[in-house]
């Protein structure tokens, strides 16, 4: 992988450089469509619902189609696929690159969350693994027949989708789950199901669920070459460290990928980096510097485990919260400087943190941003599904 003694040295203005253009944040580098956006980004994160549309609308050069567009490409075109993926998170991902996802992470995480379904159900009394296995496949049938259905929609063709069982008995925790949203995550992560058109808006949660479209099964050390130097790719260089926070995989694992597609070591501020091969050389300047309002979660926020480089540490107490799960973030060329939220009235505002250090340039590119991002939404109101403290106290 070193190619040779002498490495070259990436520092973080380049990196933020590389960011910014990669990512469809720089001046001129809008996408065309949703899919564009998803291509450039690998996955875009889909815990809360409202992510993957902020995310695509902060990168559309046309954002006041960025509803329309997300969901033709979600419901209509399919071309878009919400699946769980890396980290057993919830993503959503280019159609091609789905059999990726599934045999790099998915299998290893399906075999996981059964045998923890049927361990739950063991402890609790509940039946047995061919009991199971009859829900399932009745389940799946029923779901055939439908195209798309809810969970109780689903429970009304298949009754034993509403029984319940005790979940750790005894502790702090414990809790009651009903077989249907534990069967549906476990087909969900094996890549049998997916969630398909929401009951409301853009920002509903409630989804439906259809059959998962028709994938070949690949093998896993390829699909993990194959995922790693795509991603690399648009987030190179990056750290072992990062590439193993956010595949999810061993380190193991990551080697193996890094050395597959015969990736080149660079020198960072923070040690070791790689990027793929023939992309070691300086990236073209970009356009000028740029503004951005991300929403909470995005990828580009989310990318690296290691973020100095584009996120000061003195910063992060305001920006995420006590999980990691970071909230809306304003950007200045390549740097995160503050957040954003929106208020019950619709409005959007935003504040520079400080020690941020921009002026007043970049104070009517944010606020363009703003702007930009209140006429697209229009009358919908967004809560980020993890509050964090700096979007609490702005959102008011």
């Amino acid at each position: 992988m070193g190619g040779g003694t002498v490495r070259r040295h990436i520092g973080a203005a380049e990196r933020r450089t590389r960011l910014g253009l990669r990512h469809r944040l720089a001046a001129g580098a809008g996408a065309a469509r949703p899919e564009d956006v998803a291509e450039a980004l690998v996955a875009l994160h889909g815990t809360d619902p409202a992510t993957v549309y902020l995310a695509v609308g902060a990168r559309l050069a046309e954002p006041q189609k960025t509803v329309a567009e997300t969901e033709r490409a979600l419901y209509e075109d399919r071309s878009l696929v919400r699946m769980h993926g890396m980290r057993h998170t919830v993503f959503v991902f280019p159609a091609e690159l789905t059999a990726v996802v599934h045999a790099s992470t998915g299998i290893a995480v399906a075999a996981r969350a059964r045998a923890s379904l049927l361990q739950d159900m063991a402890k609790a009394g509940a039946p047995d693994a061919s009991w199971l296995a009859e829900v399932e496949a009745s389940t799946l049938a029923a779901l055939a027949r439908r195209g798309e259905a809810t969970a109780a929609e689903l429970a009304a063709d298949e009754p034993r989708l509403r029984e319940q069982f005790v979940y750790a008995a005894g502790k702090s925790y414990e809790g009651v789950h009903t077989v249907s949203g534990r069967l549906l995550r476990v087909l969900g992560v094996e890549g049998k199901v997916v969630r398909g058109r929401p009951l409301g808006s853009w920002t509903s949660s409630q989804f439906r669920w259809a059959l998962a479209p028709d994938h070949p099964e690949l093998d896993v050390a390829g699909a993990q070459a194959g995922l790693l130097r795509r991603w690399l790719a648009v987030c190179g260089p990056a750290t072992e460290a990062d590439l193993k926070w956010w595949t999810g995989w061993r380190v193991t694992e990551v080697r193996r990928a890094l050395g597959a597609i015969g990736a080149r070591e660079v020198a960072l501020d923070e040690g070791t980096g790689y990027v793929v091969e023939g992309d070691e050389e300086p990236v073209p300047e970009s356009a000028g510097p740029w503004a951005a309002l991300l929403p909470a979660l995005d990828p580009t926020a989310m990318g690296w485990q290691q973020r100095d480089w584009y996120l000061a540490p003195e910063l992060r107490p305001a920006l995420f919260d006590r999980s990691g799960n970071v909230g809306p973030t304003v950007w200045w060329d390549g740097r995160v400087v503050g957040g954003w939220a929106q208020r019950p009235d619709g409005d959007v505002v935003w504040r520079i943190l400080d020690g941020a250090g921009v002026g007043r340039e970049a104070e009517a590119a944010i606020e363009a941003e703003a702007r930009r991002l209140r006429e697209w939404v229009g009358t919908t109101r967004v809560t980020p599904r993890f509050r964090t403290p700096l979007e609490r106290e702005l959102a008011g």
